[in-house]
């Protein structure tokens, strides 16, 4: 199975904040849609990516002042990215050897998705219960 079947049943929705966002505001997005990062971003450009790691991360090392400043001083500039047409299990790869959790969906330079590892680990299940349900159904008929 490919990205595009995932964001297929996901939807394309990719929330972002302002490079000059202050680190509050970006904080509040996350937590008002329960979602794990937003991408950073300068109209279509893609700045970094802004994860519930990089947050904790930067409030443990700097304290909470930190919450004052803009977005791009926390994020994480060198942003990994896969494309529509990638497997799972290759992006599966991606984010397990990166140790990260979320994966923008990049096509023709404009940002089309972002995948999560929650995204993945729901639609592989899926994907073995319909095998599973398949199978079952050949037997019965067998």
């Amino acid at each position: 199975m490919t990205v595009r079947a995932v964001l297929g049943s996901k939807g394309h929705q990719v929330i972002s904040v302002s490079p000059d966002a202050k680190l509050s505001a970006a904080v509040k997005i996350l937590a008002e849609r329960r979602i794990g990062a937003v991408m950073v971003m300068s109209g279509q450009k893609i700045e970094g990516i802004l994860s519930e790691r990089d947050v904790v991360r930067v409030l443990g090392e700097r304290g909470a002042a930190v919450l004052e400043e803009p977005v791009r001083s926390v994020m994480t500039s060198k942003v990994i990215t896969c494309h529509e047409s990638d497997t799972v299990g290759a992006i599966m790869e991606i984010m397990t050897s990166g140790k990260f959790r979320h994966l923008p969906v990049v096509e023709n330079d404009r940002i089309v998705g972002l995948i999560s590892i929650g995204d993945v680990v729901k639609w592989r299940v899926a994907e073995y219960e319909r095998e599973q349900e398949a199978l079952q159904d050949y037997i019965k008929t067998a």
